[in-house]
């Protein structure tokens, strides 16, 4: 049974670009019945998102500032989370905002045993990436790297380049010990394992975040990891295995 997903957006921290992306995305981890986007829709910066909301059955929800410099949206979507999180509609949350704010409110649905999966820009803060049982930066939920690059100008490529993040000796060797976490006596891992590993150890850690649309291609490109694929007993699919070079 496929797996009921509240998704509640913070409109005042989130634009609205990769809407139909972001819903796409989300659509992997379960069924999206209740979607929800929170803000003043008296201000104009929220104009965009009215164009967007009735194509992709968001309800928005009207939330005044009472006071200016504080947010009401954060307070108004942590109230409805807690309460369809005691209607039981619902066996996970998708938390869409840039917004360290919302870090206790993932912590305490996540202490109820619901899974959480975070939406937000790069510039998110730590505490809420981490409070999360994933964490999708929604600059990487554009279309495919290829179609993008025969479309854009040099100028869009070289931006699309900055957004790309390095595999760093940090990221390696984040990669090399979980590998070592799941091998077998001879140093070999199911990738299935390894991946869902390296979501549990850093919520963010997405192959896309480097370029890749896959682990696998992103294993393979690196020297440091042999990469061996295996039939099953089938012969139907192939098995992906890797383990550390000496």
């Amino acid at each position: 049974m496929e797996n009921n997903l509240a998704v509640l957006i913070d409109g005042d921290n989130i634009p609205s670009a990769y809407v139909k992306e972001m819903m796409e995305e989300i659509a992997k981890y379960g069924n999206p019945t209740i979607k929800r986007i929170y803000g003043d829709w008296t201000k104009p910066q929220l104009s965009k998102w009215k164009n967007v909301l009735l194509e992709n059955a968001i309800n928005p929800i009207q939330q005044y500032g009472y006071t200016q410099g504080k947010n009401a949206t954060d307070s108004a979507m942590i109230i409805d989370a807690m309460d369809i999180l005691y209607s039981n509609k619902v066996q996970g949350f998708c938390l869409v905002s840039s917004d360290s704010d919302f870090t206790k409110l993932a912590t305490r649905l996540r202490e109820s045993g619901l899974n959480v999966i975070g939406i937000g820009e790069k510039k998110t803060p730590e505490p809420f990436i981490v409070a999360c049982d994933r964490f999708i930066y929604i600059e990487i939920l554009g279309s495919h790297p290829k179609q993008q690059e025969t479309a854009e100008s040099n100028l869009d490529k070289d931006k699309k380049k900055q957004n790309v993040d390095k595999i760093t000796p940090k990221v390696l060797n984040l990669i090399s010990s979980t590998i070592s976490d799941v091998a077998d006596e001879d140093g070999r891992a199911f990738l299935g394992d390894v991946g869902g590993l390296l979501q549990k150890k850093q919520p963010n850690f997405d192959s896309r975040n480097y370029g890749f649309q896959k682990l696998t291609p992103m294993i393979s490109s690196i020297s440091n990891f042999e990469v061996e694929s295996r039939e099953n007993q089938n012969g139907r699919f192939k098995l992906i295995y890797v383990r550390n070079r000496a």
